[in-house]
């Protein structure tokens, strides 16, 4: 790890380099309706955490293009907003989930989910982007034409007297930010007797503003992120609360405030401060994770260590004991261990079993064992789309995201003027969406000075498919059919590594031999 002096000067560095951008002269009034009485430069597809930050880019380094974001929903924040489940919070440090041009000043290093919505709102409404978003926008269609160098993108809204309405517009380039997952659908098995059951099913995804659960049992099907966040979470108003896995989840325990970090802020300009955490918890993180992988026993004996502390006597290894290696799949995260505080107390449990049908009054076990339960929760995870299941065509072809491969982890072969943000498995999403976003200003000034229209990735063929993640949760499996496919080599690969991108993706040149580049046309122009 770099010394604390060096990762200062960094920060300061990173700090005195970058511009807040002015709050465009003469922005438009929020509007619910684009402007498609001319082509834009850029149209960025969804307004979370990616959309936001690719509109804080193009302000800072493209400020003459003209660009607008569509948003699905009625709200900014994408899954901050979604998500609003008791307990949902970030399982990455807010440090290195939230913005690089934006310090964190919340006390809390795993946020709250709605301190997270809160943070995302601040950043559009300073920069002015939150007027350049249309809201209820549903994209369904992206047409490409290589004559007149842009997309047609089609897109769904519903007029104020509820009817649905097609609207259209053109932009030269497409940026999606829309995500992994569905916000329709979240992935729910169905389960043998399900309607017997008398009890309310929920989904966290679909939480119910109005479930009261105070002292009602409580059964959460699941041991990702989302049950252990849940559990504990509704252990503070349940009678009871039990996780039910079909096999355990590797848990660690991290502080809830980071207290070398508030000292930090106390010493440094924001911003600087800013940038040391961030860079410390990347290389704190990179290091443990490499630990991991290429010392799994050492790492797994210090997780069960720590599992075995909080939770004490009597702790049953099998519970909190993988079969698979670290970070296999993605490792949870529980704020001063409160997971395991809950069963310490008595207020939560967890039976690690296979189900063998619902009941009236809860769940039958293969063990024999039935479950009781008022309410039960299917924390059993995400339905992943791809690209935000927009049809692409390019000149009237149809394009299968599953037959591509994927550009430095953001574009995809043989599509134009496209790239999307995709984050990491094992770190902050919002580590690669910066990069990615960074790149995609870097990419369009390039081509600006070169008078360049259109940008296309053009796969060799002796470059060979691979699975995009080398990853086995169960919504990857799951979709591994459905997804783009990284390469056998650079820069068809898609690292885990944020040191290795940014490298590959800020410091390389734009024109590598992979892309091919086409002069602006006269039309396209005009």
């Amino acid at each position: 790890m770099l010394p604390l002096g060096a990762l200062a000067l960094a920060g300061l560095v990173l700090a005195s380099g970058r511009k807040t951008p002015r709050k465009p002269q003469g922005a438009q009034p929020h509007r619910n309706t684009p402007d498609t009485s001319q082509q834009l430069d850029v149209l960025i597809v969804g307004a979370g955490l990616s959309g936001i930050g690719a509109a804080r880019h193009l302000l800072e380094g493209c400020p003459g293009k003209r660009f607008e974001l569509l948003e699905a929903r009625q709200a900014i924040g994408g899954t901050w907003d979604l998500f609003r489940y008791p307990g949902v919070r970030s399982d990455s440090d807010v440090y290195t989930l939230g913005y690089s041009f934006k310090p964190w000043t919340g006390q809390k290093s795993i946020a709250d989910g709605a301190d997270i919505r809160q943070y995302i709102q601040d950043a559009a409404d300073e920069a002015g982007i939150t007027e350049r978003i249309r809201f209820g926008h549903k994209v369904r269609k992206a047409e490409w034409s290589s004559g007149e160098q842009c997309w047609t993108v089609t897109a769904e809204r519903r007029t104020e007297d509820g009817r649905p309405e097609t609207i259209t517009l053109k932009t030269k380039f497409l940026f999606l930010c829309s995500g992994y997952y569905s916000y329709e659908e979240g992935y729910r098995p169905d389960f043998p007797n399900e309607q017997t059951f008398r009890g309310q099913i929920v989904h966290p995804q679909f939480w119910p503003e109005d479930l009261d659960y105070a002292r009602k049992r409580v059964v959460v099907i699941g041991s990702g992120a989302t049950a252990v966040t849940l559990v504990p979470a509704l252990a503070e108003k349940a009678a009871q609360v039990t996780m039910l896995q079909r096999s355990p989840s590797y848990i660690a325990v991290q502080p809830l405030v980071d207290q070398t970090a508030l000292k930090l802020r106390q010493r440094l300009p924001a911003r600087a401060a800013h940038g040391v955490i961030r860079w410390r918890n990347i290389l704190t993180n990179m290091l443990l994770y490499s630990i991991a992988r290429q010392a799994p026993r050492l790492f797994k004996n210090q997780l069960l260590k720590d599992a075995a502390q909080h939770v004490g006597e009597p702790f049953d290894a099998r519970h909190f004991t993988p079969t698979y290696k670290p970070w296999d799949q993605r490792v949870c995260a529980v704020p001063d261990g409160d997971l395991f505080r809950a069963v310490r107390e008595g207020w939560a449990s967890v039976v690690t079993d296979t189900i063998e049908a619902f009941t009236p009054h809860g769940i039958r076990l293969a063990s024999g064992q039935e479950l009781p339960a008022d309410i039960i929760v299917t924390a059993t995870g995400l339905k992943m789309n791809v690209l935000g299941d927009i049809a692409f065509t390019v000149d009237g072809q149809p394009v299968d995201p599953a037959r591509s491969l994927v550009y430095k982890g953001m574009m995809l072969s043989g599509v134009p003027n496209c790239a999307y943000a995709f984050g990491y498995v094992n770190a902050a999403w919002t580590l690669k969406a910066e990069l990615t976003q960074a790149y995609v200003c870097r990419l369009m000034g390039y081509m600006d000075r070169h008078g360049y229209g259109a940008v296309v990735p053009q796969a060799d063929p002796s470059v060979t498919e691979q699975p995009l993640l080398s990853f086995n949760s169960g919504y990857v499996t799951r979709s591994t059919a459905l997804l783009p496919k990284q390469g056998s080599r650079k820069p068809w690969q898609v690292h885990q590594n944020y040191l290795q991108d940014k490298v590959a993706i800020q410091f390389s040149p734009i024109d590598d031999g992979v892309l091919n580049f086409a002069p602006a046309r006269a039309a396209a122009q005009a």
